[in-house]
């Protein structure tokens, strides 16, 4: 597998190899180094964590920064990519390039955020009656019992925070990589709102 630390950059459309016009979402893969091997001799698993995004030394605390080796600047954000595909070193950088010859991609990304919604937008209800006297326009209806359990049941649809969730998308095409601008260029939407933070990695279920 592998798995690399990106920015979403936004949507646009190009032609593919057969003259289609795709839809794409832009992702620029940041430069992600090497900060730790996890070996199934040590740590009963293989493993690689790599670092994104240089962060200042005023804004990390010492045993966050007692991670990364001697010569690796902290970075602000830390992912560990079990079984990867490549054979890489400590203080090695990777980029796009990493994904010249995949296929498909997942990529998992925070959704937006949309507030405390009602049950008609974050469930899909349908609602009441709009006419005069309905008294019954967007409420979510009855939640329990008038007698015995008098209580509302778990998982019950109800009015509440609705997006910024940990969301992933699975096997998205990879449409052309930009090794010399660090671009992926994926079919299709991504979670999240433009300059978010995505990972990106090769499909677990396609191939």
């Amino acid at each position: 597998m592998i798995g690399l630390i990106g920015t979403k950059i936004g949507m646009t459309q190009v032609f593919d190899d057969t003259g289609r016009l795709v839809p794409v979402t832009v992702v620029k893969i940041a430069p992600n180094v090497v900060v730790a091997r996890k070996t199934a001799d040590a740590n009963g698993y293989d493993a690689v964590v790599f670092g994104a995004f240089t962060a200042k030394k005023t804004r990390v605390t010492k045993p966050y920064a007692g991670q990364f080796p001697e010569g690796i600047q902290p970075t602000k954000l830390l992912r560990e990519f079990r079984d990867f595909g490549k054979e890489v070193q400590v203080g090695q950088s990777l980029g796009a390039e990493a994904f010249e010859g995949v296929r498909f991609v997942d990529v998992t990304a925070t959704s937006k955020g949309k507030g405390f919604q009602g049950v008609m937008k974050r469930w899909g209800f349908g609602g009441g009656r709009s006419t005069h006297g309905s008294k019954f326009h967007r409420e979510p209806g009855s939640t329990g019992q008038r007698t015995y359990p008098h209580k509302t049941f778990k998982n019950v649809k109800l009015p509440g925070h609705m997006g910024s969730e940990k969301v992933t998308v699975l096997n998205l095409k990879v449409v052309r990589v930009d090794a010399a601008e660090g671009l992926v260029l994926v079919r299709g939407a991504v979670p999240g709102p433009r300059n978010c933070t995505v990972v990106v990695r090769s499909a677990v279920k396609k191939a």
